[in-house]
């Protein structure tokens, strides 16, 4: 049981983690581009651009792409080409959506092997085992550290203090820095992020002439007011959650190398001779030894000897132009906006309430009935629904004692009535939204609990507009069961992309075997083993299919129209054989006829791919029982 929970959590977080990682990797390469052009510039830019793309891996594409899909606006017309930039956000920013779960999950036709079985169990052992030791790792040297506090000495008076006071003033710090005089031989450095505290190793100042102190200390300083202790915690945690991505550990180097340098470009812009700055730096590292936490913003940091090249090079940096602001300002306009615009595009659109609220308002139906029904709950056969143009879905005891059932009667554009009998508010949902029942949750109790006998008088006007908007269409079952469902069932929902298993519905490589068929919509008929029609489109074919196989299936064979075709398989195994959701049963070797799998290849041409895909899912938020009537 274990395992198979670990199992199905890893082909959850797998495909995201790989799209997560791959984006925060495209961020920092444009930090780090960004960066190249602004080689000339100040420090502190660069320092804040690899800022940036630490940052980035705390906040997933996937939080600004949901933010997108709440604030869609409108539906995009059936069958329109998808916007360009949504395609190539898909394409470069979730290269993992379809192709990471795929090996594993082909074992859901094959006997798994156990190297799977076990791999998503020894990953996330794994990954425990790395964040410990990195946290274990910074909190001795932390917990080191804040003992070499505890048994400092606090300084309120000497030059150190005086030159520290003076430079505070300077830096525009209110808040005075505690001064800490340590007996160990740690270098100069800030230590604690709300109330940060100066370390000063005793001895040291004896070696150090006024000019050399105040350009140590003045170091330090910057440190404070940038701070620069509360950024490197950030990047911290980014190293113990992601101990296993390199450029992660590579991001930490360039943070530490532009910070030191930010700071040395400040004490030589307040009037510090360039050598004395050097020559004092040199000293420290003389007298002490490096400093032994990240979090710790000492003066002898990053590499010394580019940085005393770079101290001594009294060469130009130039500030940023409005050519400049401007770049920065659109990059980071756009890390921001293209996700959410994607969202916007990827939404299922205007959301589930507007829908609603849009079905409530329209004029629809003129009169209803719902009360609870009679019908066998231990019985689920499938849906009778009779489409405008004579379409049906129907199981073979339909005949005698139907379970469930809707359908639709008119008399030519004028009047018309809407029947069901033994449905679920889960089934209606289905239907109005044309969603399988995996697209679908929330955990009301109501969606299967109880089924409705529903009688609707159509009104008038809303059937002579259906005639008039097209002949092949002239009842829409959407907007009336929409309708139904916000009025009389007091609906409220929405859209979430989640990505889960699915499957896809493709061609087989023989080539299809379904039939196109001439007379439009007709009859579908269901019964255990069975799928038939003379004449249905494929998107009925994948609905029932998604029953049977307990996930998604989404139609990827690009076939329009309506097709007659016979599918017949070996005892039902949602019946005989049951298996966990989404898992498919192997018939028993003397069961008769063949699996589904081989059949729909056989029979119809057509296989089911396991994938990971993002899918429309609809979350129940409310829905009340109807007053019976």
């Amino acid at each position: 049981m274990t395992e198979k929970y670990l199992s199905s959590l890893w082909s959850a977080i797998a495909p995201g983690l790989g799209n997560h990682l791959w984006q925060s990797t495209l961020v920092a390469a444009a930090a780090g581009l960004l960066t190249l052009l602004l080689r000339n510039h100040h420090a502190r830019v660069r320092y804040w651009l690899w800022m940036a793309g630490s940052l980035k891996f705390f906040i997933p594409f996937s939080w600004l792409v949901s933010v997108g899909q709440r604030v869609a606006w409108s539906r995009p017309a059936e069958g329109a080409t998808p916007f360009l930039l949504n395609s190539t956000v898909v394409e470069i920013a979730q290269p993992f959506v379809a192709q990471a779960a795929a090996a594993p999950h082909a074992g859901a036709m094959t006997p798994t092997f156990s190297f799977w079985s076990h791999l998503p169990a020894a990953v996330l052992v794994l990954w425990l085992c790395g964040f410990v030791v990195v946290a274990l790792v910074w909190a001795l040297r932390w917990r080191q550290i804040a003992a070499t506090m505890k048994s400092a000495e606090l300084l309120s008076e000497g030059r150190e203090v005086g030159a520290l006071r003076r430079l505070e003033r300077i830096g525009g710090i209110r808040r005075p820095i505690a001064l800490l005089l340590s007996r160990k031989s740690l270098e100069p450095g800030v230590f604690g992020i709300h109330r940060p505290a100066l370390i000063w190793p005793a001895g040291i100042s004896s070696r150090l002439e006024d000019s050399h102190l105040e350009a140590i200390l003045a170091h330090e300083v910057w440190h404070v007011r940038r701070r620069d202790n509360l950024c490197a915690l950030f990047h911290m945690l980014v190293e113990a959650v992601f101990w296993f991505y390199p450029p992660v550990w590579w991001l930490g180097s360039r943070l530490l190398a532009e910070r030191e340098r930010a700071c040395d470009e400040e004490v030589v812009a307040l009037g510090g001779q360039r050598q004395t700055y050097a020559e004092s730096i040199l000293k420290v590292c003389e007298f002490c030894l490096g400093s032994p936490l990240a979090c710790v913003s000492g003066v002898t940091g990053a590499d010394l000897k580019q940085r005393m090249v770079r101290i001594m090079s009294d060469r130009i940096l130039h500030k940023l132009n409005f050519a400049r602001k401007l770049l920065l300002t659109s990059a980071a306009f756009l890390a921001i906006a293209i996700p959410i615009t994607f969202g916007v595009f990827h939404a299922t659109p205007g959301r589930a309430q507007a829908q609603t609220a849009a079905a409530a308002s329209a004029r629809v139906y003129s009169s209803v009935s719902i009360k609870h029904s009679d019908a066998n709950p231990t019985s689920d056969n499938s849906i009778i629904l009779r489409s405008p143009q004579g379409a049906s879905i129907k199981p073979d005891n339909a005949d005698a004692t139907p379970t469930k059932r809707m359908f639709f009667t008119d008399d030519g554009g004028k009047n018309g009535d809407f029947t069901a009998r033994g449905v679920t508010l889960q089934a209606l949902i289905e239907m109005a939204y044309h969603l399988q029942g995996t697209q679908i949750s929330g955990g009301l109790d109501l969606l299967n609990k109880t089924r409705f006998d529903i009688d609707a008088k159509l009104d008038p006007s809303f059937v002579a507009a259906m005639h008039q908007q097209s002949a092949q269409q002239n009842l829409d079952d959407q907007a009336l069961l929409k309708s139904i469902l916000a009025n009389e069932f007091k609906l409220a929902a929405h859209f979430e992309t989640r990505t889960m298993p699915a499957y896809d519905l493709v061609i087989d490589e023989n080539g299809s075997k379904l039939q196109p068929s001439d007379g439009g919509l007709r009859m579908m008929r269901l019964g255990p083993g069975e799928l038939s029609s003379s004449g249905s489109p494929l998107a009925l074919l994948t609905e029932q299919l998604a029953e049977r196989v307990g996930r998604p299936v989404i139609d990827k064979t690009g076939l329009k129209g309506n097709y007659a075709f016979n599918l017949h398989w070996g005892p039902d195994f949602v019946e005989d054989h049951p298996k966990q959701p989404g898992q498919l049963a192997d018939p028993e070797p003397d069961s008769s006829g063949a699996a589904l799998m081989n059949a729909l290849r056989e029979q119809l041409g057509l296989k089911l791919e396991p994938q990971n895909e993002p899918v429309q899912n609809l979350v129940i938020d409310h829905a009340e029982e109807p007053a019976q009537n």
